[in-house]
Parts: C-alpha cells; sequence; structure tokens
C-alpha cells in the first residue's frame, strides 16, 4: 500500500500502489434545465475518501429517470406533467427548494449519476486496506449520510456526488463486493432500476401470485419481470408490442399492450398486486384490476404525478397503497445475492462514452430501448492522464 497526496485535511488515505491523479473527467450538472445544463469537463478534482468512505474508479454508470428528472427539476410540486415532458428542455417553472429526492434544494455543480460499478482504489480512515482492490457495487439510497435514520435516505448523484466520473467516493458499508462473471455494463444496470423494482416487491410481499408491471420494457420495469417470476409470481407485463418479445424473454407469461383497456382484457378483481412505475391517468383502472385485499406499489409516474382516485375503491376493496422509495438494508443485500448465484441478469441496450452523456439521455427518452442504457468513463492510465473511451 501507499499513501497519496490529494486527500483532503486530516483524512487518512490508503490507496493502492497505482498513482492516482489530482484531476478526472466527470459531467457537471451546473443548475436545473435542458441538456446544456451537462458540462463534460476533464479538469475535475478527484475527490478523497473522507472517514469510513472509499474511493471507487467507475467503470460504468447506468442512466436513469431520477438523473434526468432531478436536472430538470421534476420532483418540484410546480412540475404536472409526465417526466418525458422537459426531458430535453426542461421545465419553464420549478421551485428549486423541492426540485430533488430530498424534497430540500440542491447545490451545484453536482456529479449525478446514481449507478455505480466499478473497484475501491483508496480508503479512508476506519476502513479495512484489505477493500482495495474489490470490484463493488454502491447502494442508491444512501443511508450512513442521515444515520441510519427510517425512511431518510440520500440518493447517490443528488445529494451527494454520483457516478457520472472517473472516481467517486460512497460509504463503505453501502460499497457491496460483488464477484460475477459480469461485464462492467451489466453491474452498472443494476443498483438503482434493480434496487427500486425489489424495494417494490419486498414492500408488497409478493409471492406466487398474479402479478401486473406497467412499463414493463424499461430499466425498472424489466428488473421487476425478473425479480417477480424469481418470486414465483405470473407477471402480466404492460408495454408496446414492438417490445413485447424481449419482455416475454425475461420472464413475463404474458403481455399487454400499453394502450388496451385492461379492464377487458384482464377483468376486474384479476390481481394480486399492481407493480407501477408509469401513474398518471391510468391509476385508477389500475386500482380496479386488484382483487379486494389486494396491494398498489408505486416508485414512479413517468406519465405524471397526478391522478384522480375515487377513494370509495380503495376502502370498500380494502386495497393497500404502498409508496416505495427509502429501502430497507436487505433489498440491496438480496441482490448482491441474486447476482452471485446468477438468478438475474440485466438486459443491456447500448453503451456510451461518458463525454457522450447527452445523446445517451436523448436516446434515453425517446423511450426506443428494452432495459439500460450505460456510460463508460474514459480509462485512467498510469501516468496520471486520461484516455478517451473507445
Amino acid at each position: 500500500m501507499s499513501t497519496t497526496t490529494n486527500e483532503g485535511p486530516g483524512v487518512a488515505l490508503e490507496a493502492s500502489n497505482q498513482a492516482l491523479p489530482a484531476r478526472m473527467a466527470a459531467v457537471l450538472l451546473t443548475g436545473h434545465g435542458g441538456l446544456e445544463k451537462l458540462e463534460y469537463r476533464t479538469d475535475v478534482a478527484v475527490p478523497a475518501p473522507g472517514e469510513g468512505e472509499v474511493l471507487i474508479e467507475v467503470a460504468a454508470a447506468g442512466i436513469n429517470n431520477t438523473d434526468i428528472n432531478t436536472r430538470v427539476g421534476w420532483y418540484s410540486k410546480a412540475v404536472d406533467a409526465g417526466t418525458n415532458a422537459g426531458g430535453a428542455e426542461g421545465f419553464a417553472e420549478i421551485t428549486d427548494a423541492d426540485a430533488a429526492w430530498s424534497g430540500q434544494a440542491l447545490t451545484f455543480p453536482r456529479i449525478q449519476g446514481a449507478d455505480v460499478a466499478g473497484r475501491i482504489v483508496a480508503v479512508g480512515e476506519g476502513v479495512a486496506p484489505e477493500r482495495i482492490g474489490e470490484r463493488v457495487l454502491v447502494r442508491t439510497m444512501l443511508r450512513s449520510y442521515v444515520g441510519y435514520r427510517p425512511f431518510e435516505c440520500w440518493t447517490l448523484g443528488s445529494e451527494c456526488d454520483g457516478g457520472f466520473a472517473q472516481f467517486a467516493v460512497a460509504p463503505a458499508r453501502e460499497t457491496y463486493a460483488v464477484h460475477c462473471d459480469w461485464s462492467d455494463a451489466e453491474l452498472a444496470a443494476v443498483p438503482c432500476a434493480y434496487s427500486t423494482a425489489e424495494n417494490m416487491l419486498h414492500r408488497a410481499g409478493v409471492g406466487a401470485e398474479r402479478v401486473l408491471i406497467t412499463g414493463a420494457s424499461g430499466g425498472v420495469g424489466l428488473a421487476a419481470v425478473q425479480l417477480a417470476k424469481r418470486r414465483g409470481a405470473t407477471v402480466i407485463a404492460v408495454c408496446s408490442p414492438a417490445k413485447a418479445g424481449q419482455v416475454r424473454a425475461e420472464g413475463a407469461d404474458h403481455t399487454i399492450d400499453r394502450g388496451a383497456d385492461l379492464a377487458a382484457e384482464l377483468g376486474r378483481n384479476s390481481i394480486d398486486v399492481v407493480i407501477d412505475m408509469v401513474g398518471g391517468p391510468q391509476v385508477p383502472r389500475l386500482l380496479e384490476l386488484l382483487r379486494p385485499g389486494g396491494r398498489y406499489a408505486i416508485a414512479g409516474a413517468i406519465s405524471g404525478p397526478l391522478a384522480q382516485i375515487d377513494l370509495r375503491t380503495i376502502y370498500l376493496k380494502d386495497l393497500q397503497l404502498l409508496g416505495c422509495t427509502f429501502q430497507d438494508d436487505e433489498v440491496f443485500e438480496n441482490l448482491i445475492k441474486y447476482i452471485e448465484a446468477n438468478e438475474i441478469r440485466p438486459v443491456v441496450s447500448k453503451t456510451y462514452p461518458l463525454a457522450d452523456i447527452a445523446r445517451a439521455q436523448e436516446d434515453f427518452l425517446s423511450k426506443k430501448h428494452t432495459g439500460k442504457l450505460v456510460l463508460i468513463p474514459p480509462a485512467v492510465n498510469s501516468t496520471n492522464e486520461t484516455e478517451t473511451a473507445q
């Protein structure tokens, strides 16, 4: 081991024998708005891990709705449109104070990226030096920075810097070693999408029952299909006809066109659990599908955050409505086990150099892909300079 010099005041930093550069390539979010707010730089200071933290050389970072939603300020209550509406240009009016996950104003510049896959290259005080070299994933919903209080968390790439860079810092206890033969891009497809899906299934207690999944061809939706099948569920997936074949290949028992009359296709009171990433005006129809005592779990609102619900449907059918953001520790820990047991495998549609983040997000917003899009940072060479990713 060797001690490097790019450390913060008073921080004991243990690093590998590989020299770490002082500067790195990263994408800075300079404010809420359109794609023009993403600034690719190659002169950003490499962060140093503090007490209880590790420094990760990022190998790949997935693209998620939350990265775009945070950039445009979609979480602000001033916005009532779907997530795609301002994805490229941003919204004319938002309230900065509530435009992020936590309901508090972001600080800029911010390095986004909710997915981090890579290797530990340095550790801060209190972290075993033996962890250097581990191939790791970072939990997206971080609890360390809020003292592990229930129903509180920071989102990686929102309340703290994330993975759209060559290096990222993360809490050691929320950085998990993973042993598998997957590519870096496949690993980077897991943290946000799969933990969101697994959390919804965990909260709803899904077992061998009939489960309807909306937005089933997207990153979270396809993860939910795989994870629900792993639990023994009969999966009915809502997606476009063009993507139905691949969704069935990933485990869906049936697919239904997202424009179809779901009640006519399936019948009222025919579904045990709805896993919804779409929201918007279809929510009342989804509740009608649920049997008495059924469960509805939601963790996104691609079609819009507002829905008019007849409360009589909820109480006369004894329905459970589950909002799913905070994640119990076992959710991410279980994902690591599923990976290492080869029980799941993400679909990566395309990878992009980190510098092409704007093009990657435009492709993401087009919704033409199935599964995940992933960014690859430039490699770090031995002379402390950066190389352009091919």
